[in-house]
């Protein structure tokens, strides 16, 4: 019954006044009439260790988990847990490696890094591609997802979930950084407490129909039953390895997707950019943690739900308009056995992880467009009473950029049995081989140019196209027995050609920026040129014991999960 009941409602209800009056009195409580830009757009160093940790997660854990990812589970397994256990992993080095250099450099936005160690013209033209990529990809499918699964569980219109799930995150968002960084603790707490239920709940549900009781007997039967969905690493047979080629998740461009991410993306930084390097590696450290939780809440409903619809479940429920199985509904079709007033905190866990997410990349889109393009290109002495306004106006104007798309192509995109997730990752992947590739140099290789990290930028994105096109008029069969290509089916359903993986075109791109920018900065060099180059000290990347035996325990938690589901 996809509908929620009064109960339900008044669950979420409570919820929602708790957010809202929480956010209100963080707003009053710090806010200062005369609040500088740096105040409202990165909380100027109040947030605490566990606020950046939470906040990091709630920005991160969105629709595009909670229904992208555990349609993933339902479809390919455990295997698609490699974004969260490998960004748990990354975190770590981006709080050794990367925090350290932001901080000692006072970088608070990512256009700002590359203005100061590059040129105006490379962060101008980032900048623009940030904004594009927040709105276009991450606003346009999170606003999506997310009302398909509100519209699955409450029956509620999409297009009025989508309206709903916008309106909510602005209201927050226009608090700052600061009712943000606060009430995301909130939303994490309820996000994991709903995840938690919804995998209870399914887990439990695989043991009744086994004629046993309990989690883990639950657990132990759905690994028995669903033996396919407990591998980590695809061989080349697998239908599957387009999504997850092989070995590419430990030592390929899994990387460059998790380091972008996490250590080059303005609404993930911007956590701990406004913290001492103390408290940003607490954070970060918490967040590290939080991220080997995250499988079991947003990839165990996906398998359960296979396993259940194996049995001959949700066989309606997960069908779209042209009677095709949506792998995205899996989680909907889940929390709707929910009982009531557990169904409607899931409702609430859901909305929350939502809205945080919306509201972390608007903000960021506010902070970018206003700090990076508006007082750089536009009008230099703006004062930052007008920033903060012209801050919340492109707030406004972004969700509605985000709510438009969502209507217009939300569907075309990622409805119709598409993993949401996957086209998420495949598009970002466009731009990331060339940003990491510029961001790496240019933190620990002083002889970088500008020119080679706008040919990174620009190449780096062609280069990605070209990779994207080129099984269209050349043969890749002859990479198949390296395992870098496979026979996979194109959009006209007809139509079957050698493709490269997404990671894999991400390798490759990535290398051929690292070696471009290389060339291109030496015969600059021997020309002259000067560069920009930042101070870094070995000391900066000294950890505290406690950071030392925490990061020791996340890697030795990792390597045990990799042995056991191998």
């Amino acid at each position: 019954m996809n509908q929620l009941t009064n109960g339900d409602y008044l669950v979420f209800l409570v919820y929602f006044i708790i957010v809202s009056s929480y956010g209100w009195w963080v707003y009053k409580r710090k806010h200062n009439a005369d609040a500088t830009s740096k105040d409202y757009f990165l909380a100027a160093g109040s947030l605490t260790w566990w606020a950046i940790g939470a906040s990091l997660i709630a920005s991160n854990i969105s629709a595009e988990q909670m229904i992208g990812m555990s349609g993933s589970g339902f479809k390919m397994g455990i295997a698609i847990s490699t974004y969260e256990w490998m960004a748990a992993a990354t975190l770590l080095i981006v709080g050794i490696f990367f925090i350290p250099v932001y901080l000692k450099n006072k970088i608070f936005t990512m256009p700002q890094f590359l203005n100061q160690r590059y040129n105006g013209t490379v962060a101008m033209i980032m900048a623009i591609f940030w904004l594009l990529l927040y709105i276009v990809v991450n606003l346009m499918s999170i606003l999506y997802l997310g009302a398909l699964a509100i519209h699955g569980i409450s029956g509620l219109s999409v297009e009025f979930c989508i309206a709903f799930l916008a309106i909510f995150s602005i209201v927050i968002t226009l608090g700052g950084m600061k009712v943000i960084g606060y009430t995301d603790v909130i939303q994490v707490f309820v996000l994991i407490v709903g995840g938690l239920v919804a995998t209870y709940l399914a887990l439990n549900l695989i043991s009744e129909k086994s004629g046993t009781t309990g989690l883990w007997n639950g657990f132990k039967l759905l690994r028995a039953q669903a033996g396919d969905h407990f591998h980590m690493i695809f061989k080349k047979d697998n239908d599957n390895y387009m999504d997850l080629p092989g070995l590419t998740v430990l030592i390929g461009g899994m990387w460059i997707t998790n380091l972008n991410y996490w250590g080059c993306n303005q609404y993930i930084t911007q956590r701990a950019l406004g913290a001492d390097l103390k408290t940003a590696r607490a954070g970060i450290l918490f967040a590290s943690f939080l991220k080997l939780l995250m499988p079991v809440i947003v990839v165990l409903p996906g398998i359960a739900a296979y396993e259940l619809y194996q049995k001959g479940m949700f066989h309606q429920e997960m069908l779209t308009s042209h009677g095709v199985v949506d792998v995205n509904k899996a989680y909907p079709s889940l929390l709707n056995l929910l009982p009531t007033g557990l169904k409607g905190l899931s409702f609430a866990a859901l909305t929350a992880a939502i809205v945080a997410s919306l509201a972390g990349k608007a903000n960021s889109i506010a902070t970018i467009f206003t700090l990076d393009i508006y007082k750089k290109a536009i009008n230099k002495n703006a004062s930052d009473k007008k920033l903060v306004v012209l801050g919340k106006y492109s707030v406004v104007v972004a969700m509605l950029l985000g709510v438009i798309l969502s209507l217009l192509i939300g569907e075309k995109l990622m409805g119709e049995g598409k993993q949401g997730f996957q086209y998420i990752q495949e598009y970002t992947g466009f731009v990331s081989p060339g940003i990491f590739a510029m961001f790496l140099l240019g933190f620990f290789w002083k002889k970088a140019t500008s020119n080679a990290a706008l040919f990174a930028t620009v190449g780096g994105f062609g280069f990605s196209i070209f990779f994207k096109l080129l099984p269209r008029f050349a043969d890749l069969s002859w990479l198949s027995s390296y395992g870098f290509s496979k026979l996979a089916l194109q959009d006209d359903k007809v139509t079957k050609l050698y493709e490269i993986p997404f990671l894999d075109r991400m390798g490759f791109v990535f290398m051929i920026c690292i070696v471009g920018m290389y060339i291109i900065s030496m015969i600059e060099n021997a020309r002259g040129t000067k560069t920009n180059g930042l101070e870094v000290d070995v000391k900066m990347f000294k950890m505290s014991n406690s950071f030392a035996a925490g990061a020791l325990i996340v890697c030795g938690i990792l390597v045990a999960l990799y042995s056991i589901f191998w």
